[in-house]
Parts: structure tokens; sequence; C-alpha cells
């Protein structure tokens, strides 16, 4: 590891869409801030639209990216208890939002407004912190504040017995899988091939589905209590549920939402749940019951903190089955 007690470190900025790396001089924590040794930082599909100019929320100009990240605590500033140096923590991609529905004064997130995690150091708010499960790498914690947090908020309510149907191979849906298992749920997730199935059924999948016409097949077993859907499909999505089923709605993989049919949704009494991530205390339910189950994100590839724009490339490239991860070394 590079020695960063030193007067300087460095920090990726975002120019133009393109990485660059410099030096800075080693920020000092405020009052109720904390400066963070980052060990790790993870790639979400919003750091290629916050790369591309595509994110739809505030992105600060000479902006530090990505969203995720894990670390060690290094130093806490004036009027500081809940946190001491050498505790590993991870940040709440929404520092503000510490509990309850989502609202707009909860905006401000890191790796957008706000700079974020792809730096040797940085300062955050303490009260925008959380424990990682001490069974982790710092690689696999770093992995936890975006995708894991949204595959979680999307399940919440889901109860053993129930049958949650997970759309895809990407990272919310693999943690989607993973969870559903962990509710006790029968757990159904689609595939578009052999490869990405068996893996899928490894994670705990009961039942893979590969065939173009997944409404179909989910719906011969019984229906969903609870489709998690990151492709957009919600007609589908919402044909798939059983009566008073629930879609929790993650994004879009074209980038654009098809018209949601009113009559599909009336006829099924359905839900569909636009779901942002989560908030901190959501993330803090989440790692305890990660700790309690041993559980461990998949991680696809780990790139060294020089590599970070071949870690952009390789994970655009949408070829990973399982987290990209950034490490600090």
């Amino acid at each position: 590891m590079r020695d960063r007690n030193t007067a300087a470190v460095r920090a990726y900025r975002l120019e133009q869409g393109e990485l660059v790396l410099r030096e800075c001089e080693v920020p000092e924590p405020g009052r109720g801030q904390v400066l963070v040794d980052v060990r790790a930082s993870s790639l979400n599909y919003r750091e290629l639209m916050v790369q591309r100019g595509t994110y739809p929320l505030p992105v600060k100009d000479d902006l530090v990216p990505n969203a995720d990240g894990a670390g060690v605590v290094v130093a806490v500033g004036p009027g500081v208890t809940e946190w001491a140096v050498g505790d590993r923590v991870a940040a709440a991609v929404f520092p503000l939002w510490q509990h309850g529905p989502f609202g707009h004064e909860f905006l401000p997130q890191l790796g957008g407004s706000l700079d974020g995690m792809l730096a040797e150091r940085v300062v955050l708010e303490a009260s925008g912190l959380v424990r990682v499960p001490d069974h982790l790498s710092f690689e696999e914690a770093a992995t936890l504040p975006c995708a894991a947090l949204t595959a979680w908020n999307a399940l919440d309510g889901v109860r053993a017995g129930q049958t949650v149907v997970t759309r895809g191979s990407g990272s919310v849906s693999l943690f989607a899988v993973q969870f559903g298992k962990l509710s006790g749920a029968r757990v159904i997730a689609t595939s578009r091939g052999p490869a990405k199935a068996s893996r899928l059924t490894a994670l705990g999948a009961d039942l893979v589905v590969t065939s173009e016409d997944w409404v179909e097949e989910v719906r011969a077993v019984g229906g969903a209590d609870r489709v998690v859907d990151v492709v957009g499909a919600l007609n589908d999505s919402v044909r798939a549920l059983k009566v008073s089923g629930e879609v929790a709605a993650v994004g879009s993989l074209g980038g654009g939402w098809p018209p949601l049919d009113p009559a599909l949704m009336f006829g099924s009494v359905a839900t569909v749940r636009m779901v942002a991530i989560g908030s901190r205390a959501q993330f803090t339910a989440m790692n305890r019951a990660i700790a309690v189950a041993g559980l461990r994100p998949v991680v696809d590839r780990v790139f060294g903190f020089e590599e970070a724009a071949e870690a952009y490339r390789y994970y655009a490239k949408g070829d990973a089955f399982g987290k990209v991860v950034i490490s600090m070394g």
C-alpha cells in the first residue's frame, strides 16, 4: 500500500468525462465529520451515467466520482462520539437520509452533488457512515452502499414462503437472489443464457427461467409476490404478479420507461414502487443481517487504484457477473 502518512493524497476527478488522477492536500475533518482512509470503491451503472453526463440528479463540477466505498476511520472532528480511529466503515450514498421515506431534502449524494469515494482519503459526515460486517474484506464491503442496499430495499416486507422474481444477473439482481433466500422466500431468477443460469442456481435461485416468455413460466408456477425489475419492462412484471403483488422498480436498461397500463395494475391490485437505494437505518439493518448470515457479495474482478479507467471500461462492457471493484491496496 502507498504511504498515505504524507502531506498529499491522490484523488480522481472527472474532467469532461475522463478520469484524471491528481494529488491534493490531506483533508481535515471539521465538526461532525471524520477522515476515512478509503480501501476500496465499487462501480455501479450510475457511475457510467455520471461519466457520460446522463445522470438525472445534480452533479457537481470537478467531481470525485463513485458513490460506493469502504475504509478505516483515521481521524475524527470535534463533536464526533459515534466513531473512533480504527473503525471499519462504509458511506451511505445519501448521507442525509437517516430513516423513513425518501424526500427532496435528502438528494445530496456521494459521487454526484457531493464528492465521492474514488480517492485515497475523504472527509465524510459522521452521521452518514455505517459499520461494515467483520467477516467482509474492504473490497466486499465496498459493494454494499448502492447495489446491495437497493436490493435490500426492493425486498422490504418479503416474508418466508413468498415468491420473489429477479430480472437478469446485474449486481442488484444478484444481491436480491441472496437476500430473497435469506428471507426464506422462493426465488425465481430470469436469465438470457445457460451459462449465467447455472451461476444463479449456485447462488441460491430455486428456479432459473431462460425463455423469452418468462412471465408465463412464472405464472405457471403460481406467480410472484414481488418482482425486482431492473429492466424497465413494468407491464411484464405486473403481469407476472399474484393478486396484490408488488413490483420494485429499480431502473431501466434502455434508459426509457414504456407506458404502464393502469388496467393491468387494477386487474391484479398491483403496487409499483420506485426504489431509490435506501436510508442509513436500512443500511445498518442490512449489514446486521449480512453479518449474522455470513453472506458474501459476488465480486467479479478487482482493479488497482491506478487502473480505475480500465475498471470503468471493463464495467461498461456489461459482461461482469458481480461487482467490479477498485482497490486502494
